[in-house]
Formats: C-alpha cells, sequence, structure tokens
C-alpha cells in the first residue's frame, strides 16, 4: 500500500484576484503593497497570512487576509470572495502523486510539478485546482458541490494504491 493521507481542510478566506486591465501597473502596486511579485502562470506565492496562487492568465485564487486588494485593483480588476464554493483537500504522504494519476489527465508525477507550482485539470470529470505546498503535500480545491464525489473516488482509490 502506498503512504497517504486525504483531509479535508478547515474552511478558510478564499478569494479570486482578476485583472481586467492595465497588469503591469497592478502588478507594480501589488508588489509595493504586499511586498512580493504576482505570481507567475502555475506558480504560487506568499505567505500563511497571504498566498496567492496563479490558475490562469489574469486570475489568481488568494488564501488569507484579501482586504488590500481592493484598493491595489482600483477599477483595473475586481476580488471576489468564493470560500464558501469551495472545499479544501490536503494530500500528504508519498502516494499522493500516484493519486492524482487516477482518474486525472494531469501528470502529477512529473518532477517539475515541484513545491509552489499550480495546475487546474479535471479528475474524475471534477474541475480542480491543485497547489503544491512540499515533497509529501498536495492541497486540492474543489467544488463544494462535487467534494464528497471526489472525496469517495480518492478514498476508493487510494486503497487500491500499490507503490
Amino acid at each position: 500500500m502506498t503512504e497517504l493521507t486525504i483531509s479535508t481542510l478547515p474552511a478558510a478566506p478564499l478569494h479570486v484576484f482578476e485583472i481586467w486591465s492595465n497588469p503591469a501597473t497592478v502588478a507594480k502596486r501589488f508588489e509595493a503593497t504586499c511586498g512580493f511579485a504576482l505570481p507567475h502562470m502555475g506558480r504560487s506565492d506568499g505567505s500563511d497570512a497571504l498566498r496567492l496562487i496563479r490558475f490562469e492568465p489574469t486570475v489568481w485564487l488568494v488564501e488569507g487576509d484579501a482586504s488590500a486588494l481592493s484598493a491595489i485593483l482600483s477599477d483595473d480588476g475586481a476580488v471576489t470572495a468564493i470560500g464558501g464554493g469551495i472545499v479544501r483537500i490536503r494530500l500528504s504522504g508519498k502516494g499522493w502523486r500516484t493519486l492524482l494519476m487516477e482518474g486525472g489527465v494531469f501528470d502529477a508525477e512529473s518532477p517539475t510539478f515541484a513545491a509552489g507550482c499550480s495546475a487546474a485539470t479535471i479528475i474524475d470529470h471534477v474541475n480542480v485546482r491543485l497547489h503544491v505546498v512540499d515533497e509529501t503535500t498536495c492541497v486540492a480545491f474543489v467544488p463544494l458541490s462535487f467534494s464528497q464525489g471526489l472525496l469517495h473516488f480518492w478514498e476508493q482509490a487510494a486503497g487500491s494504491l500499490v507503490e
């Protein structure tokens, strides 16, 4: 059996940070205010207080205190609360990559999918956002309406994984 733990994380403030216009200007304002640059595509940056995870060209998922972000955007975008509609599921242990290969279309076993990386993919017909925390941990952001089904799928699949 593969070493793997699947756990639902507690609810947390989650927002979408979306730039509509003037991306270079917004990026400068963001870095001046937050102290780090907006993450590149497929990457994340920040701290436990504020982390941005980029999944789309002009959209970032925000974990933590997003209170300063609306002022940074001004009329160039929007910050939207989505925490009530997303469940965070932590996959940890040596087998998390193997589990993500079950029912998925994303190469989670690629060595380039390392700490700080993010990806948007489909797993068991569910739109999932992935964030690699470290070598043994990945957090999946799953729509609330599909979370129980995906958890069940992963728990069933985990029981049959071998190293």
